[in-house]
């Protein structure tokens, strides 16, 4: 019998799901971050623990798993060396295909078509299949890209409780909150930073979106300013010829104004 297990390997949170060939779900597997920039020995480790929770839920023997066929989506998997150092590592099951996380988030909202997608998460990219050519904008990594994502949220958040507490910038409920994590210290947010990843960051946004309700006016020029980004985004998609975007966001669609583009 024939098995598949699909991954979701993204800048928070690693995904499996160990399937029948009739699509019936046998198990499931769940870790922390398996982006490429975790590096390829903490990427291969988490990997390989989130598909044993599945095979292990699933109740495989061991003379089964070779018949396991496993794709992978995987975000950044376009830096060099990733997908030959992850085609050299044995899973210890069948054979393995490897994509980005765009690609298979496209997969799932197109069936293999042409279209368009847009994933505002941790980070964010769009990926566009115009007469079968894959076009990927964004999704370069932080710090550089991932405009409108989480990440981008949550450093925008300390930029502002930095400036204020230099004095740079007015304090308010909102910067308090955001330094009140490092004890009101520059010093114990420099050092948070030195090691912060993009779910670190992320792990702010759920702060400025709060803020940014209430009516904070930086919490909501940061939401704003990104979702300048989310529109311009959704702008460059329909310049290729594409006015129907799927697209899933970690914070509310009603920040994209204006756009137009219907969802």
């Amino acid at each position: 019998m024939s098995y598949f297990l699909g991954i979701d390997a993204g800048g928070s949170h690693c995904r499996a799901r160990l399937v029948d060939a009739a699509g019936t779900v046998l198990g499931s597997g769940e870790g922390g971050p398996a982006n490429a920039a975790i590096g390829i020995d903490a990427l291969r480790a988490v990997l390989a623990d989130t598909m044993a929770q599945a095979v292990a839920q699933a109740g495989l023997a061991a003379e089964q798993r070779p018949g396991v066929r496993i794709g992978m989506g995987i975000a950044g998997i376009r830096r060099p060396g990733i997908s030959d150092a992850l085609s050299a590592t044995d899973f210890g099951m069948g054979p393995v295909a490897f994509a980005s996380d765009a690609e298979i988030a496209h997969l799932g909202a197109h069936g293999g078509g042409d279209g368009a997608i847009l994933i505002l998460g941790t980070g964010s990219v769009a990926l566009l299949r115009i007469d079968g050519q894959a076009v990927m904008i964004g999704g370069y990594g932080f710090l550089v890209s991932d405009e409108g994502s989480g990440a981008a949220l949550g450093l925008g958040a300390m930029r502002h409780a930095l400036r204020a507490l230099d004095g740079r910038a007015q304090g308010s409920g909102f910067s308090d909150a955001v330094s009140a994590r490092f004890g009101h210290d520059t010093a114990q947010a420099v050092a948070w930073m030195a090691r912060a990843t993009p779910r670190d960051y992320g792990a702010l946004a759920p702060l400025v979106m709060d803020h940014a309700e209430a009516g904070d006016p930086i919490a909501r020029s940061i939401v704003e300013d990104a979702a300048g980004h989310v529109e311009r985004f959704v702008d460059t998609i329909a310049a290729r010829g594409w006015h129907a975007v799927r697209w899933s966001a970690g914070w509310p669609r009603a920040w994209c104004h204006g756009c137009g583009c219907g969802r």
